[in-house]
């Protein structure tokens, strides 16, 4: 007879996401449309933490509220924690010492990895919400150079307002035609760009469209919340060699 021991309120879901307090309608791909995973995820929203708060002002501020909310999802059941702002690579230090468990606040961090695959002739390339606020004390914190090419949605049809301003609908149209623009922008005006890296976990619908225009790897929230799921909770594989020519090989033997 076998035992299995409990410690957690929820099982089957080993990924939180921490989502900013927001109104905005979440399409297919989208961090907070829990239907984008393929896999389980739990969700707390960070009351008071808005995007205009987060990516305007400076989310150290809010600090406590986010590893509160951490808190709650370990408690539940959670073993790592994500967010849905790129800008909280500033907070990644505090909430990871804080919570006791693997922490991943920004798709930024995904930047020094990206750069170790590409050529040396070649860089990566960052597209923001918020050109304007996107420092280099946030590159810095997401372990980043502080002299990657950075463009931004600010100031286009859309994207940035409709998001920040936290609207009641967004134009999904114009939110794409947005991104596309800024993609070209970075990679016309500006060489050797190897590979993409999206900071804003709104922009992950848009990827496949940058991807066609650019020709470029493109890398989001979604590929580094897959690749942090895929280490919480590994694949299994049967301990066994299903080759069909073995099996015909002892037939009848």
């Amino acid at each position: 007879m076998s035992v299995e021991y409990g410690g957690k309120t929820v099982f089957g879901a080993s990924v939180g996401i921490l989502m900013l307090e927001t109104k905005f309608p979440r399409i297919y791909g989208d961090i907070g449309n829990a239907q984008t995973w393929p896999f389980p995820v739990h969700y707390r929203v960070v009351r008071g933490a808005t995007p205009n708060k987060v990516v305007r002002n400076d989310p150290r501020e809010l600090v406590d509220l986010f590893i509160e909310a951490g808190r709650d999802l370990v408690r539940t059941g959670c073993d790592g924690i994500t967010t849905n702002c790129g800008f909280l690579a500033l907070i990644q230090d505090e909430v990871k010492e804080a919570l006791g468990v693997p922490v991943a606040t920004s798709s930024l961090m995904q930047i020094p990895s990206v750069q170790q695959l590409l050529p040396k002739n070649k860089r990566v390339g960052v597209i923001t919400i918020s050109k304007e606020t996107l420092t280099k004390e946030h590159l810095k914190a997401a372990g980043a150079p502080e002299d990657t090419v950075i463009v931004g949605t600010d100031g286009l049809r859309s994207f940035t307002r409709e998001v920040l301003d936290d609207y009641d609908a967004i134009n999904f149209t114009d939110a794409r035609l947005d991104l596309l623009d800024a993609a070209a922008e970075l990679v016309t005006k500006n060489e050797g760009i190897g590979a993409i890296v999206l900071e804003c976990t709104n922009m992950v619908p848009y990827a496949n469209d940058i991807r066609k225009l650019t020709g470029l790897p493109v890398y989001s929230i979604y590929t580094f919340v897959n690749w942090f799921q895929s280490g919480l909770v590994p694949r299994k594989f049967p301990l066994e060699l299903d080759d069909p020519r073995l099996n015909l090989a002892t037939y009848g033997n």
